[in-house]
């Protein structure tokens, strides 16, 4: 019975600290888009060799 007086506080901090963090997580936007991770294994990446180009770049190359 006297393990109650320990199980029970501790109990309840770990419940305080999973409440604590769901709520920061909802804050800070951790649940903002629940759909683009799920699908982001299926689009295409760059091969490993390319350069990315700049659309900077792209615009002084183009002009005389």
């Amino acid at each position: 019975m006297s393990v109650l007086y320990i199980v029970v506080p501790l109990a309840l901090l770990i419940a305080a600290g999973a409440v604590w963090a769901f709520i920061w997580a909802t804050r800070t936007g951790q649940f903002d888009d629940l759909s683009t991770p799920g699908v982001r294994v299926l689009f295409d990446d760059e091969p490993a060799g390319t350069p990315k180009t700049d659309p900077k770049d792209a615009e002084n190359a183009t002009r005389p």
